[in-house]
């Protein structure tokens, strides 16, 4: 933590201290007080700067929503979630699924998007951090649920069949903008975020839907 934000937590505190217990500030005012600490302990570093700490509604509502030990409400909920939907760019060409190979080295690589990475660095996705894709992967994360026989399991046999086509779109989108189906998902927004490009998206689609995939073996 750098000086200025010593400097900030030790006024706060000293205004707790005056005030006393009576007279608490208003939870408004300890929020900024927060941000403030917050802002003045981060600073420009390599191709991240600061400015990432600046949130959207949607991230400062599920926040909040998390602080308070409670689920956003229904209303609100339903609402970022149309918001985000609209959010998704979806294929330009119109071309869902790429090369599942190409989307097994995406899930499996991590890099990308930290101060010592290259502005030219290629992201990964980082996916088996929170899911299981391949049965044969022997460490992966939980957070996510597992991804094993994704197209399997929803019926998709032949991903370029009119009858796999909402599917195909809903793993589109799901990837692009979690948060259209999931107002307070943790998954990352991967396109919406730019952490992935449309092509790197379109192969991810391909590992989960493709039935050559090892993903649906």
């Amino acid at each position: 933590m750098k000086k200025n934000s010593k400097t900030i937590l030790a006024i706060g505190l000293s205004v707790l201290a005056v005030v006393g217990c009576a007279n608490l500030p208003s939870t408004a005012s300890l929020d900024q007080l927060t941000a403030d600490i917050v802002k003045t302990s981060f600073r420009d570093e390599g191709i991240v700067k600061a400015s990432v700490l600046d949130t959207d509604e949607t991230n400062r509502l599920c926040s909040a929503a998390d602080v308070a030990g409670k689920p956003l409400d229904e209303e609100t909920a339903r609402a970022l979630e149309a918001k985000n939907l609209k959010s998704i760019h979806w294929p330009s060409d119109g071309k869902y699924l790429g090369d599942w190979k190409e989307g097994e080295k995406i899930a499996q690589n991590g890099r990308g998007l930290t101060w010592s990475d290259d502005a030219k660095t290629v992201n990964g996705g980082n996916c088996y951090n929170c899911h299981q894709i391949d049965k044969k992967e022997i460490s992966f994360g939980t957070i996510g649920p597992s991804l094993y026989n994704y197209g399997k399991i929803r019926g998709v046999s032949d991903p370029s069949s009119p009858d796999a086509k909402l599917m195909v779109e809903y793993t589109w989108g799901r990837i692009w903008n979690s948060k259209a189906y999931n107002a307070c998902s943790n998954m990352p927004r991967a396109g919406h975020m730019g952490i992935l490009n449309e092509k790197q998206v379109r192969d991810l689609v391909a590992l989960l839907l493709d039935p050559k995939s090892p993903v649906n073996q």
